[in-house]
């Protein structure tokens, strides 16, 4: 199956169009499996710390599975699964260094807001005395620059943690800071292809979001009236129906997203390490 999703020169990364279609494709021939495997992980989702941990290491699974499509090594679930519950704990670890990573950035965005905001105070309150309305003009264009290349920035670090869950699912002797380290290596150069491959897989997957807002504002416009009046059964029920519904919708998406993710991986790999990757050693 690798060998169908080479771009013309070996050297080169695949192009975004390749990267979606084979995830398309990836998504497409094991939808059922890997939908189940999505769903489950959202009930995982309802059970705190530990729970987390495996809807993480579920979801991992996903591109662990792909992945090994994509390099000629199809996996069992089962084996797969033993793989990353063997790392539960190093997926725990890898989604508090991210939420503390996260927490730096959050806070490197409000100095930066809060600098800008002084900066801009300061500014327009000497400008205001001038009474030049050009100037104006100028400070907002360069606010609303400045605010642009900060965007531009969140994304491009994000981004860089973007594969941090392959390696931990697909790698031998990684552990979790290893696969931080990891994604950053494998994601250098490469930030702006990936951003958009997103931004494609997004405009794919947009109907299906469409939908199921569209059916969440059927039932607000059902329940909320009689939930107004008190009625705790109605308001079960319609907790239920949008859990359900999200959850839903959540299990047919992660898949996408996962598939897209594993060629990503597979094609970075393959260009920087070649193409004679093993998933790991396994008994025939």
């Amino acid at each position: 199956m690798a060998g169908n999703f080479g771009s013309p020169n070996p050297t080169q990364p695949l192009s975004v169009g390749n990267v979606v279609s084979a995830g398309l494709r990836l998504y497409r021939s094991h939808l059922k499996d890997y939908f189940l495997l999505a769903l489950k992980a959202y009930v995982w989702v309802l059970v705190p710390i530990y729970g987390w941990a495996k809807f993480y290491a579920l979801s991992a699974l996903i591109s662990r599975l792909a992945f090994g499509d994509l390099v000629d090594q199809p996996e069992s679930i089962s084996s797969g699964q033993r793989f990353v519950n063997s790392r539960l704990w190093q997926f725990l670890l890898v989604l508090l260094l991210l939420f503390l990573i996260g927490i730096g950035i959050g806070l490197g965005v409000i100095i930066f807001s809060a600098l800008l905001g002084a900066l801009s105070a300061v500014l327009v309150g000497g400008v205001g005395q001038q009474g030049n309305p050009a100037t104006y003009l100028v400070f907002i264009l360069i606010a609303f620059a400045l605010g642009i290349v900060a965007l531009l920035g969140i994304l491009w670090l994000v981004t860089r943690f973007y594969l941090v869950d392959l390696p931990l699912a697909v790698e031998e002797g990684i552990e979790a800071t290893s696969a931080i380290s990891r994604s950053w290596e494998l994601t250098q150069g490469h930030v702006w292809r990936i951003l958009l491959i997103t931004f494609v897989g997004f405009l794919i997957t947009l109907p299906i979001q469409i939908v199921v807002q569209i059916i969440t504002s059927i039932l607000q416009a059902i329940f909320l009236p009689l939930i107004r009046d008190g009625n705790t059964i109605f308001a079960l029920l319609y907790f239920v129906l949008v859990l359900g519904l999200s959850f839903g919708a959540g299990a047919l998406l992660i898949p996408f997203w996962q598939s897209i993710k594993a060629v990503i991986y597979y094609d970075l790999r393959s260009r920087r390490e070649g193409l004679g990757l093993k998933l790991r050693d396994r008994e025939v």
